[in-house]
């Protein structure tokens, strides 16, 4: 495979990955998932992974990963996906409480044997702060 072919093979995987995120279809992230998978220098594993994506989801009903745009090749993704949702009570700290609002995550995302293996992610928080006060 060329070099555009693993960048292509890896941005069709990652589209399908925000895909059964936003469909909920939590029993299908060992797809695209490895078993041993390190969120933000954390070992948590595909369990934790996806009880860390449910809990978010109560948090959060409307919770919609749109993405901004995808950078990939054939060892890593990275991501700026937009969210504009009301979180129920608080996020991250932050006292929203039903409010609706706009911020974005960074996610960058290490590949091994086509699988996300460890995700490094970045939440602006700032922006939900600064909304959460008006």
């Amino acid at each position: 495979m060329d070099a555009s072919s693993h960048e292509r093979a890896a941005t069709i995987m990652y589209e399908r990955y925000i895909a059964c995120l936003n469909a909920r279809a939590w029993m299908g992230l060992g797809e695209f998932v490895a078993d041993d998978v390190v969120h933000n220098g954390r070992l948590i594993g595909v369990d934790g992974y996806r009880a860390m994506l449910e809990e978010n989801c109560r948090e959060i009903p409307d919770l919609y990963f749109h993405v901004d745009f995808v950078v990939a090749n054939e060892s890593h993704v990275a991501s700026r996906i937009r969210f504009d949702c009301a979180p129920i009570n608080e996020f991250l700290g932050v006292p929203v409480h039903g409010k609706r609002v706009v911020f974005h995550e960074h996610a960058f995302y290490a590949l091994r044997k086509g699988k996300i293996a460890e995700v490094f992610s970045v939440i602006d928080k700032t922006a939900i702060e600064a909304q959460a006060r008006l």
